[in-house]
């Protein structure tokens, strides 16, 4: 590979190059040396230091003599040109001696000049400033003498001006003042002054809730003054248009037909309540964005006040008081529900009215827990009813008021039944059991308006003149009294309140089922039980025969009051205990008839005679006499009576039953049957005769001993002739007469009684033998 050869530097090129990195060029202000640096390197590179410069050298040398050349062509025009300018500078350094002269001149005129303008500028600076000062200083009176207004307006109760003016300030535009820290300092005591505001304004609503507690009492008494006028009006009404006599104060039909006054509770001439300061203080916190704030502290508030309303224990005194102050609070509290929009719920409302009830409820209930008197249920329950009737035309629930108000009924009807139950067993304690008698038709027209009977009753006694026996005693006249007394009461509690009819219906039933049971039936029955007076003993049946027919017509009565009510049916069970008392009536009739049958003597016989009589017992004459005579006179119906002689007719022929079957007489004859026979057969004729046939009292005892008498004893062994021809007989009370004869015949010396006696052993054994167990 031949040598490289090296570059030759020409002048040409370093001016060239020279001329690239402006060195040499005269156009331009500004030295390229960028470009110095690749020719140096290049020049190191190739090793040409030497030659370079020597050529660098000849280039100068070249452009020295190019300017001599240059400078000796023109020196004339240059030494021309140095003159003038060293005439230039001559004129003008007297020009400027002149000109320092002339300024030192001017300087000295202008001096005070310039002075008194410094000082006229400072003056109108210092004016300005003062102008400023001024316009801020009345800036800042304006805002302090706002804030110094919502002070005044806060305490005249101007809330809602003292916080728009808050809201002017708030809202100023920008200015000179706005940097002020006077301003900032104003700015950032707003907050304190919208706390002043507000708690002016909350203490002006606790005053109002102060001041509404006081006047609810009187708001609650004017609301049912207003609602008492109402209900008399209806009542009015109702009373003149029978169509409406189920239709209570409150219902469709009245609230249709009621002609409004306008009259306000909460406006009118004997009250008038404020909510100014209330609408206020929700305004406000609306505005300051703090409604919740204030709907809890108002909750809270009312709820405290409700807890105060109600003392504890309660006096039942105070009641209506108190009646009236919780109708006054929830008066005030539905005007405010439907008059603040938001700021309260029902659900808020119905917390304070169940709470509240709750509470009353129980300390009513309480209050009354041990109370006996009637009067006292009923002062509690018009209480009670008129505060209802009057929240519940202010949309209240009150259902559970009228629970309360039915278990008072209850309780009331309770009391009720205790205090007539013991009237009425002191009057059938105290009762004569005798007709009642009437002097004047008066008196006779009361009774019979008091007492409950069928029409044909009523008018066959309207008929007759007084004076008259009724024929009832006393007692009953007087339980009717109580019985009309005590459903006058009944109803008394329920007048007006909100029934269910059913349930009302069942407890009338059951109370005064549980009166004329177990006050009057059974005291009566105790009466008849403690008495032998035949008479008494005739008027209390009597008397149980009008209480049964008063059921019945106490039931037709209620009913039809109570359909005008839309009620149901009255259904009273008592009537059957009273017929189940005249039934042991009757029955004791004929236990003291028994018991004054024994003084007859009726087992006065000879049971081993040796013939027989010719004619009946002396006695049984004086025995059918007085029975006769007894029964007829008693004041009863012929069935009573008849009853009564077949309770002593069969008492006769029990007693005469025993005679020959019982353990008391231990062996008889067949002459003593026999005469026993004529004695049956007497007194069936007397009492025949009079119109008193009880034949079939004395049945047994015939069957009986005829099977003896006919000698009919194998005969009544065969089945199908005693079912026929001896049904009434039982073979026990056979056997024990065959026994009694066989021992009277056994016990005898002669030989004929002796083997009757064996025979009627043998009688006796096989009727026993066949008949084991049978109707003993």
């Amino acid at each position: 590979m031949p040598p490289r050869r090296r570059p030759q530097f020409t002048q040409e090129s370093i001016d060239q190059q020279l001329q690239q990195i402006h060195l040499l060029d005269q156009s331009s202000s500004s030295e390229n040396l960028e470009q110095l640096g690749p020719i140096i390197k290049q020049i190191h590179a190739n090793r040409q230091q030497e030659v370079y410069l020597r050529t660098l050298q000849g280039l100068i040398e070249s452009k020295d003599a190019e300017i001599e050349s240059i400078c000796g062509d023109n020196y004339q025009e240059f030494i021309s040109s140095v003159s003038t300018l060293f005439s230039i500078k001559s004129y003008t350094t007297n020009l400027r001696e002149k000109i320092t002269t002339l300024d030192s001149s001017v300087s000295q005129v202008g001096k005070s000049l310039v002075e008194k303008k410094k000082a006229l500028l400072q003056t109108k600076k210092t004016a300005a400033n003062l102008d400023e000062a001024i316009d801020g200083l009345q800036a800042c009176l304006r805002v302090l003498d706002v804030v110094n207004r919502v002070g005044e307006m806060v305490k005249e109760g101007k809330y809602w001006s003292a916080l728009r003016s808050l809201e002017d300030i708030e809202s100023m535009p920008p200015t000179s003042l706005s940097t002020t820290p006077l301003f900032q300092h104003v700015l950032s005591s707003l907050p304190s002054l919208r706390g002043q505001i507000k708690d002016a304004v909350t203490a002006s609503m606790k005053q109002w809730l102060l001041d509404i507690r006081n006047v609810s009492t009187q708001i609650g008494q004017l609301a049912l003054d207003a609602m008492d006028l109402r209900t008399r009006r209806w009542r009015s009404r109702r009373e003149k248009d029978p169509m409406l006599k189920s239709s209570r104060v409150g219902s469709a039909v009245e609230v249709i037909s009621y002609e409004k006054t306008e009259y306000n509770v909460l406006d009118n001439d004997q009250l008038k309540v404020d909510f100014k300061p209330l609408y206020e203080c929700i305004h406000i916190y609306t505005a300051l964005d703090s409604l919740d704030e204030i709907r809890r502290s108002y909750q809270a508030d009312r709820k405290a006040q409700s807890d105060l309303i109600i003392p504890e224990p309660l006096p039942l005194a105070s009641l209506p008081s108190i009646t009236q102050e919780i109708v006054g609070y929830f008066i005030v509290e539905y005007h405010v529900l439907n008059t603040t929009g938001s700021f309260r719920s029902e659900r808020e409302v119905e917390d304070l009215w169940d709470a509240l009830i709750s509470r009353l409820s129980k300390a009513v209930e309480d209050a009354l827990k041990n109370e006996k008197d009637p009067d006292t249920f009923l002062k509690v329950k018009e209480a009670l009813l008129g505060a209802v009737m009057t929240l519940e035309s202010y949309s209240y629930s009150t259902g559970s008021i009228h629970s309360v108000i039915l278990r008072l009924f209850e309780k009331y009807t309770n009391i009720l039944e205790i205090k007539f139950g013991k009237r009425f067993e002191s009057i059938v304690a105290q009762d004569d059991f005798q007709p009642m008698y009437v002097e004047k038709s008066a008196e006779k027209d009361d009774v019979l308006e008091t007492v409950w009977l069928t029409r044909d009753q009523r008018d066959e006694l309207q008929r007759s003149a007084a004076p008259l026996n009724l024929p009832w005693s006393q007692g009953f006249y007087l339980c009717c009294q109580d019985i009309r007394s005590f459903v006058h009461n009944f109803y008394q509690f329920i007048e007006g309140v909100s029934q269910h009819h059913r349930n009302i219906d069942d407890l009338l039933s059951k109370s005064l089922d549980t009166i004329l049971t177990d006050y009057i039936s059974e005291s009566i029955a105790k009466r008849a039980q403690g008495t032998d007076n035949l008479s008494q003993l005739a008027q209390i049946i009597t008397n149980l025969e009008h209480f049964e027919i008063a059921c019945s017509e106490l039931e037709r009565s209620l009913t039809n009051i109570r359909s005008s009510q839309r009620g149901g049916t009255i259904r009273l069970r008592a009537a059957a205990s009273f017929a189940a008392t005249r039934t042991k009536a009757l029955a004791r009739v004929t236990e003291v008839m028994s018991s004054k049958l024994e003084l007859f003597e009726l087992s006065e016989y000879d049971w081993t005679p040796k013939s027989r009589k010719g004619a009946p017992s002396g006695h049984l004459d004086e025995l059918v006499s007085w029975l006769t005579t007894v029964i007829d006179s008693l004041a009863l119906k012929d069935v009573y009576k008849e009853e009564a002689y077949r309770g002593a007719v069969g008492y006769i022929a029990s007693c005469f039953m025993d005679f020959l079957t019982g353990r008391d007489i231990p062996m008889i004859n067949e002459h003593a049957i026999a005469n026993l026979l004529m004695d049956v057969d007497f007194l069936d004729e007397e009492l025949k005769r009079s119109g008193h046939s009880h034949s079939a009292a004395f049945t047994e005892l015939r069957s009986t001993a005829s099977v003896v008498m006919s000698d009919a004893v194998n005969a009544y062994l065969v089945a199908s002739i005693r079912q026929t021809s001896y049904p009434a007989v039982k073979p026990k009370r056979l056997q024990a007469l065959l026994e009694k004869l066989a021992r009277y015949g056994l016990e005898c010396r002669d030989a004929a009684s002796r083997e009757r006696g064996e025979k009627r052993r043998k009688e006796a054994e096989a009727v026993g033998r066949l008949f084991p167990g049978e109707n003993r």
